[in-house]
């Protein structure tokens, strides 16, 4: 038992070991008859599928959450969901202090001085700064959302209320659980629900650190912290230029945009774009989509949302690394820099190894999928990228690849929700020096 606990006893495998126990007891309560409607089956892997989903805040699922899941069952996935997402943005923003702390005294302060992290003995107050920013913002989203489906679709104020927080919180986390079978296609011609979702999804992508900047200079942009300011610029040019590649290219489309006016064809394009950051919900039908609109969902599914954030993939920040990695090697500069700030060899490594370990899960998951559904590789690709950045959109197979398949998205949703934020704290914790090097040669390449 000692050597057990020695073994977790380090931040990476604690989060691990939280996250586990989270998703096994999920999985027991979801699996208890109280939890499902009469005439439907509480199986295990249904439950265990969910379970994941909920808490690794993807939202992917096997059948249609109103339908299956009793009253009890739907509040199992919203406390799953809110556990989830609020531990994942907890939990990434304290394994950065503890990387600072673990870390030299000059390395530490340039850490603290880009995450603009607390120290490592004011975790309470991390804590209480995250939980003030999920509270304020779910509330903003579940009011907008509870006044609009009580005035503008006569819903009691009760039913309301429930509609609001829960989509709220699966909006903030960017879970993508919704109580309707057709996700939130029903209202995308309604920028009153759909702008709060996806304006949700954005926020929750953001991550804890950077409203740790804001809160302190949002006035003066000079002073944000390079972190922030790579966030809040990848953000914005993905989440725009996401949505004009999508708008255009289903500009025509009968099955999605095709039907709506140019304005509301914007609104759905945008909508879409936005849930790619790892929001989950839908306003067209996906499946109808091109495979060039899958294609590039599938790009901004794998990239992601903001580090120490509630959503999914390698991350903006590991994404604009890798590029300031090649244009400073396309330009033959001897230092790799971003902002008048140069980027450690350390930190360039450890985002190599992310984003291809990262490539290197996806492509397992695509060749297993491949081997035990009888589906496409388009199809197979999106259903695997989808789970590995937690986002949950999804071309509409998931219910039908069979248990195999289940298990398979189940173990990339948990590997896509913890894999970078673990990763990433392991490499910068495992520091080693040695007293010598080797002599340099340089093998051809290219």
């Amino acid at each position: 038992m000692k050597n057990l606990v020695r073994q977790i006893n380090t931040p990476s495998r604690v989060v691990v070991a939280a996250f586990l126990a989270v998703v096994l007891s999920g999985t027991a309560l979801l699996s208890l008859p109280i939890a499902v409607e009469a005439g439907q089956k509480a199986t295990l892997t249904s439950a265990l599928f969910t379970a994941t989903s909920a808490v690794c805040v993807t939202g992917l699922a096997v059948q249609d959450t109103a339908a299956h899941w009793t009253f009890f069952g739907e509040m199992v996935i919203l406390v799953l969901m809110q556990i989830g997402g609020f531990g994942i943005m907890s939990l990434a923003s304290i394994l950065a202090v503890v990387v600072s702390g673990r870390l030299g005294l000059r390395a530490r302060l340039n850490t603290q001085a880009e995450t603009k992290t607390l120290g490592p003995g004011d975790v309470r107050r991390l804590l209480v700064g995250v939980a003030k920013v999920t509270l304020a913002v779910e509330t903003l989203i579940a009011v907008a959302l509870t006044a609009r489906f009580v005035i503008g679709y006569g819903e009691p104020f009760g039913r309301a209320a429930y509609h609001g927080v829960f989509h709220a919180v699966s909006a903030f986390t960017n879970a993508g659980f919704t109580l309707w079978p057709d996700s939130i296609m029903r209202f995308v011609t309604d920028p009153w629900v759909c702008l709060p979702l996806a304006l949700g999804v954005v926020a929750g992508g953001l991550g804890f650190p950077v409203y740790a900047v804001l809160r302190q200079n949002w006035r003066h942009p000079a002073r944000w912290s390079l972190h922030a300011k790579i966030t809040l610029g990848m953000t914005a040019l993905l989440l725009f230029g996401g949505a004009t590649a999508i708008t255009v290219t289903e500009w025509n489309n009968p099955g999605t945009l095709g039907a709506l006016s140019p304005g509301l064809r914007i609104l759905a394009g945008f909508f879409h774009s936005a849930m790619t950051r790892s929001g989950g919900m839908n306003s067209v039908d996906t499946s109808q989509m091109s495979e060039n609109s899958w294609l590039i969902s599938d790009v901004l599914m794998f990239i992601g949302a903001g580090s120490a954030s509630t959503g999914g993939g390698i991350k903006v920040t590991t994404f604009a690394l890798l590029a300031y990695v090649i244009l400073a090697e396309l330009r033959g500069e001897p230092d790799v820099t971003a902002g008048r700030r140069r980027i450690p060899e350390q930190l360039q490594r450890q985002t190599l190894t992310i984003a291809l370990l990262s490539v290197a899960s996806v492509a397992t998951g695509t060749f297993v999928m491949m081997m035990v559904t009888p589906f496409k590789l388009d199809r197979v690709l999106f259903e695997v990228v989808s789970a590995f950045g937690t986002v949950g959109l999804s071309t509409g197979i998931t219910p039908d690849v069979g248990t195999s398949g289940h298990l398979v998205l189940t173990v990339l949703m948990f590997i896509g929700r913890l894999g970078p934020v673990t990763l990433g704290a392991a490499l910068a914790l495992h520091v080693q020096t040695r007293r010598f090097r080797y002599p340099e040669e340089r093998p051809l390449v290219g």
